[in-house]
């Protein structure tokens, strides 16, 4: 049977076929859907970590454990889960084991543009990258055979096009895969640096066993056209290539990206008069090809920045112009981003900027924060840094500036990796506030469970965090709940709390307006007794515009919240039922 599948849960699906047990994750635009997909799957055991470093962990340990396993993440999300897996290398698989990253080109939905294959390199862990859904769903099970038979963890490369892409998967029947045996193994498992020396033997060996696996691997593919001109390239620049200069060339297709192969590309070259290399941001495959010896053109006739279009390439390849895209004729608004209608982080900006407060900020539906009219948020670096750098920027310039900062993050955030910063301003004497934004759901990436929620990926009842008790644990006298849509309370509690000479903690508590369990009812509407003030216009809530000269509210936009409600001073907006 055949099935269009996102690439995302066409990896999903290699996985169940697998006979994969156990996967662990945190969400991560665009790599979340693998794991969403793989909650369908009963014979599959699927979590979502605090974090990816915990969800890394807790698949080493189903694979030591003899089980085939997974974790999934996007690209700045092996950042977080680097360090078990670098460890990893060295101890190998008992059960196979494959790590999927998704790199973001583009940066759709990331602060920065990372190419992953650095990592499949540094780590000395084998990498393949496919280009469409079939290939997927095919090297998610290849992983996991390679995983065993040469020791070792896989990488699955992604990048949002594949990963958001559809196209045909035919199914098969899940593998009975039995547990692996699992022996007392301490030279192999337990990496002490005795140990760890003679395991960085067989990590070596079998690097070597792999460029051999390369040289004649059906992964790694020649499409001979009789052209003059050669292609080397990878993943979705691959799609991109055959749109673009179809038979007019050769192609030299990486299935695996690391480790490359060398004897083939070395051919492929010689049956080349000009060879290129076509590939998304870092010149990775070229820096091979060139170290071989071999004359290319890559970056120098392409880009480091962004996403590729086929209309690029045969530019750069052909010399022939394409159009971008299909032209449109009319004139069509731009459409900034912006926090959703009824967005419960809008109250809490809206104090902040109001109060003049530097804003330490994370990463988050709220990282929006920074867009006008809001304009509140000053730092954005990475998950939880809102908690620690915000410590550090009030060690650098003193107590008084610290009680005009405050950190704001998310509850999933916060628990991702902001305790630990939490803990480091109360062991360092520090008197920062931290407001954690708990709005009872992982917002961003489309509205995963965490452990603030109650509920597990599968929905299913478990022990919820309790925020007040957890921050008073981590040693803060001082902590608030306070519904960020009460401004005046709200404004009141952030004078309060960021005035203290201690550290506090403000829970800025209210639902997501998306969640299924909010009810909000009506729209709200301007009366004539508005003055035009336009203060309401502050909130850069997406219902409310000027038209006319007057402020309007957009009845279909609008969710009744009531936010606006609370903002206007002569009472002028009042609430509607439909």
């Amino acid at each position: 049977m055949k099935e269009l599948m996102l690439g995302n849960a066409a990896i999903a699906r290699g996985a169940y076929e697998a006979g994969v047990r156990v996967v662990a994750s945190y969400p991560g635009t665009p790599s979340t859907e693998i794991t969403e997909n793989i909650v369908k799957y009963d014979e599959i055991y699927a979590e979502w970590s605090p974090n990816e470093k915990v969800a890394a962990e807790v698949a080493i340990g189903a694979s030591i454990g003899g089980a085939r396993a997974m974790s999934c993440c996007k690209h700045v999300g092996l950042n977080v889960m680097a360090d078990p897996v670098f460890t990893v290398s060295y101890i190998g698989a008992n059960g196979g084991l494959v790590f999927c990253v998704a790199d973001d080109p583009g940066m759709h939905s990331s602060q920065n543009e990372q190419d992953s294959r650095h990592y499949a390199k540094a780590s000395k862990i084998l990498m393949l990258e496919p280009s469409d859904s079939s290939e997927c769903k095919e090297y998610t099970k290849i992983a996991f055979d390679l995983s065993e038979k040469y020791d070792t963890p896989a990488f699955i490369r992604l990048s949002t096009r594949v990963s958001h892409s559809q196209s045909v998967v035919e199914l098969c029947e899940r593998k009975n895969d039995e547990l692996k045996d699992y022996v007392k193994d301490p030279a192999k498992n337990v990496m002490m640096p005795a140990n760890a020396k003679k395991r960085h033997v067989d990590v070596e060996k079998r690097i070597a066993d792999l460029v051999e696996y390369a040289e004649t691997s059906e992964l790694n593919t020649i499409e001979n056209n009789g052209a003059k001109i050669g292609v080397i390239t990878a993943g979705i620049a691959y799609m991109y290539a055959k749109e673009a200069l179809g038979d007019k060339v050769n192609y030299l297709k990486l299935g695996m990206v690391y480790p490359l192969p060398e004897k083939k590309i070395l051919d492929f070259a010689a049956s080349c008069d000009t060879v290129y290399v076509i590939e998304e941001l870092d010149p990775y495959i070229e820096e091979h090809v060139r170290a071989l010896g071999v004359k290319v053109i890559g970056k120098e006739a392409f880009t480091l920045l962004g996403e590729y279009t086929p209309a690029m390439i045969k530019k750069a390849v052909l010399g022939e112009d394409a159009p971008e895209s299909a032209e449109i004729s009319e004139n069509i608004p731009v459409r900034p981003p912006v926090m959703c209608a009824g967005c419960p982080h809008r109250g809490t900006f809206y104090v902040l900027k109001k109060l003049g407060l530097t804003v330490s900020g994370d990463i988050g539906c709220y990282t929006l924060g920074a867009v006008a009219p809001l304009a509140s948020v000053d730092t954005t670096i990475c998950m939880g840094a809102s908690v620690s750098a915000a410590l550090g920027m009030a060690k650098a310039r003193g107590d008084e500036f610290a009680k005009k900062l405050v950190s704001v993050i998310g509850d999933s955030t916060f628990m991702h990796s902001g305790i630990t910063g939490l803990i480091d301003i109360v062991y360092n004497k520090g008197i920062n506030t931290v407001i954690i934004l708990d709005n009872s759901i992982t917002g961003m990436t489309g509205h995963q469970d965490n452990p603030t929620t109650g509920r597990t990926i599968k929905g299913e009842p478990t022990k919820q965090v309790n925020l007040i008790e957890l921050c008073k644990a981590c040693g803060i006298d001082r902590v608030v709940v306070a519904d960020p849509f009460d401004v005046k309370n709200f404004e009141k509690v952030v004078k309060a709390e960021t005035e203290a000479d201690e550290p506090s903690v403000i829970i800025a508590q209210r639902p997501c307006a998306l969640l299924k369990t909010v009810k909000y009812t009506g729209h709200c509407k301007i009366g004539d007794n508005c003055r035009n003030c336009k203060l309401c216009m502050k909130l850069g809530c997406p219902a409310i515009s000027v038209r006319d000269g007057k402020v309007f509210i957009d009845e279909t936009q609008c969710n009744g919240c009531g936010l606006c409600i609370n903002v206007c001073p002569f009472g002028a907006i009042t609430k509607e039922e439909n």
